[in-house]
């Protein structure tokens, strides 16, 4: 599932958008410690952030790994995901924290909570991963961009059951936050394969 612009689009760097958010409480937890309450609170949201084009294969790829929730009280107004997958570059198999089901509530964007989601994110995948990697859909450049995310500028294929596939339809949409991993810019990365969207 591409990533939305977490928070509408909102800037990360404008000034107030920090003081606002710190309203949402965040809380860190991996998939198993959330309750079924929990998890279904982030299904409903993540339903209606991406307003009918979030199917099952996307919520099954949101799970697995660590979640960043915003919570206002015992409402659930954000979320997302960094799940562990395996991105081939450079005839080596990188751990990469993930990111998937980034979403806020509609009535509550624009207010910095996406980028405090993201920066929770982040904090996760420079502690425990050697590149972090997301897909996203072209209005969020300019927010991941702001972040450090860079496109990746070559090409994208897939591990799949045949064999190694280009997957052109992704590129420039895919994005990557170095953390450990050597990278040659115009090389080729490839994911893991999956049910449903791939990158």
């Amino acid at each position: 599932m591409g990533v939305t612009t977490a928070d509408g689009g909102s800037d990360p760097t404008q000034p107030g958008a920090a003081r606002i958010a710190r309203m949402a409480e965040l809380r860190t937890a991996h998939t198993a410690e959330l309750s079924p309450r929990g998890l279904q609170a982030i299904r409903v949201l993540l339903d209606d952030a991406f307003v009918g084009e979030f199917t099952e294969d996307d919520h099954e790829h949101a799970l697995g790994g660590m979640h960043v929730l915003a919570w206002e009280g015992r409402e659930l107004i954000g979320h997302g995901s960094v799940v562990m997958r395996r991105l081939l570059h450079g005839g080596r198999a990188l751990r990469t924290g993930y990111v998937e089901g980034v979403a806020v509530r509609v009535d509550r964007r624009r207010r910095g909570h996406g980028a405090d989601l993201m920066h929770a994110l982040e904090r996760v995948i420079r502690g425990a991963y050697e590149l972090g990697a997301l897909s996203a859909t072209g209005e969020a450049a300019h927010f991941y961009a702001a972040r450090g995310w860079r496109a990746w500028t070559g090409t994208v294929s897939v591990i799949a059951p045949g064999g190694l596939e280009r997957t052109e339809a992704d590129e420039g949409g895919v994005y990557v936050l170095p953390v450990s991993a050597a990278l040659t810019p115009h090389g080729d990365l490839a994911c893991d394969w999956r049910s449903g969207d791939v990158w």
